[in-house]
């Protein structure tokens, strides 16, 4: 997922390419023909689903699955922290949990263990994909409160408000899901992929398939631990000086270009510079991150290239031309006597966030409003227009979750989310309350992007309330980011509440089960993302009077943090606009970049829409390359190209071994690279944190 909660089109194309490639299984899950979606009336797909497609008392929200979708869906929200801080992507975990599900109850049923059925493995994918993204806002829209207002908030106050925001999107998903799932049958490509793969595993002759990918991904995650773990300093200085007693400790080097460096210290090589300066205080360091290699192959070849694009036109040319130029100044020294330091977050907090913003965004609003498709939807919806009322009893009332739940519960726990706003945050009693009706609208645009698309634009739509209230308030950032935040955290749990519902609505499963799944995922996702949230970033016990800024606390070489990145940058441009010292902030030079950027990612965004997504490049990832690493970025481009030249060598050979192992276990060894590093990586953190201090 693109920062702060957008799929991004190339992830969802991955996704379904696994899908489709057990086709042949879609044969199995009954549907109804695209004439009796259009003519017949909801009560009469009621009907039909619930004599032909529900599976009755089949076991689905158990105590095991539900205690498998918790734990699953708290190690995967510890990965997507990780992976999120790092590169701004959010990456979905519903077809990993799926197969470790799988996997772990198939090898418990040899030993004598009853096997999970298909729809407990569907409520514990729910589970665990609501955990994975309850990450979003703690990498970008509430990071970059904390950075702007310098003050680190209350852990206890981050898990009230997250998960009263995110229980807020289920309870406006459910009003939409009459209309979009059993109404108008919309395909919410994702979910029916998920579905597709969840009847696929569990038909006899596909069973040694997902064993098989299980394994990969076992497999995947053992070689990026084993590798995390040797390059882990804090690991080696516990085991090679606590334990073994040695006095000087060695780990792996994970900077490729050391040994290079080495010679130049002999004199033996020259030191590369651009503009006078030494390209390492470009960020023009390789780095050997596996993790990252995972993240590449999952995004697709034209993302990580646009990616490894952004990231060379930024520092390879337009930084040193900007040096040269004077417009980017080191924060200490001078380059004549050679004591210059700039360092990346030096030149991209003065000069190159802004371009780079604006790609961004400028393309995520495009391809927004380019999908008219989206906005007629949400009219319908919202004037009732276009739809067509069940007649009779209602068949599944004793299964779906009571429309008046939600009809009560959406003004009390938005009275909540507001009173959470104004008393924690400094939201505006008024602001707040307006900014619900805003809110719940958002979020149906988002809802009808991610039945039609599978994208949902919470990224995008965010910058909605960001300069609607910034423009009301400019006085603080609070306004603007945190409805922002409430807008992009209510959003994405209606959407993927939605598209967790689509496989279960597929399969037969309940859906007041899965809402009730849905939930204890959010309590997953924010339990045991908070508190890591706060160890990693060295939260824990944060002194202001140290000195360092929150910014400067969190933001290092590992963890950089793009998505906040955007998010500060996005609301610090709207309260110098409205507040009137814009000039202060945005030099000539930027501002012109800034005009050519949103240009150019214009034009690249309608190019890539006219062709059907075909044109070679992402403006979005572009503007990314910027703002993320150019070391994560070349890592993230390696790992796109290695499963895309897979895929030109052995795509069209389905029985080969290649296309077995690269092609249709590609998400698997993307997954357990990333699952691999991130969580030995985090663990890394931990012993320097509990133990070698």
């Amino acid at each position: 997922m693109p920062p702060e909660g957008e799929r991004h089109w190339s992830e969802v194309q991955v996704i379904l390419s696994l899908a489709t490639k057990e086709a042949h299984t879609l044969m199995a899950l009954q549907q109804l023909s695209p004439e009796q979606v259009r003519d017949w009336s909801r009560e009469q797909k009621d009907r039909w689903w619930f004599e032909n497609v529900w599976r009755g008392d089949m076991p689905q929200l158990t105590l095991r699955s539900a205690v498998t979708g918790f734990l699953l869906g708290g190690v995967l929200s510890a990965t997507n922290l990780y992976v999120a801080a790092k590169t701004g992507w959010t990456l979905g975990v519903g077809l990993t949990s799926v197969i470790l599900a799988f996997a772990l109850y198939r090898a418990f049923s040899r030993l004598g263990a009853r096997d999970m059925t298909i729809l407990e493995n569907n409520c514990v994918q729910s589970i665990a994909t609501a955990a994975g993204y309850m990450t979003m806002p703690l990498t970008s829209g509430l990071a970059a409160y904390m950075w702007a207002t310098n003050n680190v908030l209350p852990a206890w106050q981050i898990i009230c408000f997250t998960i009263v925001l995110s229980i807020l999107g289920v309870l406006v998903a459910f009003p939409m899901k009459r209309r979009f799932i059993n109404d108008e049958q919309h395909p919410f490509p994702e979910g029916r992929a998920c579905g597709v793969v969840l009847d696929a595993l569990y038909e006899r002759a596909a069973a040694a398939s997902g064993m098989f990918k299980a394994k990969a991904l076992a497999a995947a995650a053992a070689l990026a631990g084993g590798v995390s773990f040797i390059s882990g300093e804090s690991y080696m200085r516990l085991v090679q000086q606590r334990w073994l007693g040695l006095q000087s400790p060695w780990h792996l080097p994970t900077h490729l270009d050391g040994w290079y460096y080495a010679l130049v210290d002999k004199g033996h090589a020259p030191l590369p510079r651009l503009a006078g300066v030494d390209i390492r205080q470009l960020a023009l360091s390789p780095t050997l991150d596996l993790a990252m290699i995972g993240a590449g192959g999952l995004m697709g070849i034209r993302t990580g290239a646009s990616l490894l694009l952004g990231a060379a036109l930024n520092f390879v040319i337009v930084v040193p031309v900007m040096i040269s130029l004077g417009e980017i100044v080191p924060r200490s020294g001078t380059i004549a006597d050679g004591t210059a330091l700039f360092g990346r977050a030096h030149i991209l907090n003065t000069w190159s966030l802004w371009w780079g913003i604006t790609m961004m965004v400028v393309a995520s609003m495009v391809a927004l409003f380019a999908r008219p498709e989206v906005f007629i939807e949400a009219f319908r919806s919202l004037t009732g227009r276009g739809r067509v009322r069940a007649a009779g009893d209602d068949v599944l009332k004793d299964i779906e979750l009571p429309l008046p739940v939600s009809w009560i519960g959406v003004p009390i726990i938005g009275a909540f989310g507001v009173w959470m706003a104004h008393d924690w945050f400094g939201v505006d009693w008024l602001l707040g309350a307006l900014s619900i009706p805003l809110i719940l609208v958002l979020a149906l645009i988002a809802a009808s992007s991610t039945a039609l698309t599978g994208i949902t634009p919470s990224s995008s739509l965010s910058k909605i309330p960001q300069f609607t209230f910034g423009a009301l308030d400019p006085r603080t950032p609070a306004p603007n980011l945190m409805t922002a935040v409430m807008s992009a955290e209510v959003a994405s749990n209606a959407s993927n509440l939605l598209m967790d519902i689509k496989p279960g609505y597929m399969l037969g499963a309940k859906p007041r089960q899965q809402a009730i799944g849905h939930v204890i995922g959010i309590f997953a996702g924010a339990l045991a993302a908070t508190p890591l949230f706060f160890l990693l970033f060295g939260l824990t016990g944060f002194d202001p009077a140290a000195g360092r800024t929150v910014m400067d606390t969190m933001v290092t070489d590992k963890f950089t943090f793009p998505g906040a990145l955007q998010w500060k940058g996005v609301s610090d441009l709207v309260t110098a606009v409205f507040g009137g010292n814009g000039g202060g902030l945005l030099t000539t030079s930027i501002i012109w970049s800034m005009a050519i950027a949103g240009f150019a990612a214009f034009v690249m965004e309608v190019l890539r829409i006219r062709t059907h997504n075909r044109f070679p490049l992402s403006p979005l990832a572009i503007g990314l390359g910027v703002v993320v690493p150019p070391d994560s970025s070349l890592m993230m481009f390696l790992g796109a190209a290695l499963f895309w030249l897979a895929g030109l060598r052995y795509g069209t050979q389905p029985d080969s071994r290649g296309y077995r192992l690269w092609v249709d276990t590609q998400e698997p060894i993307c997954a357990g690279l990333i699952a691999g590093a991130a969580l030995v990586g985090i663990g890394d953190i931990l012993v320097k944190v509990f133990v070698l201090s």
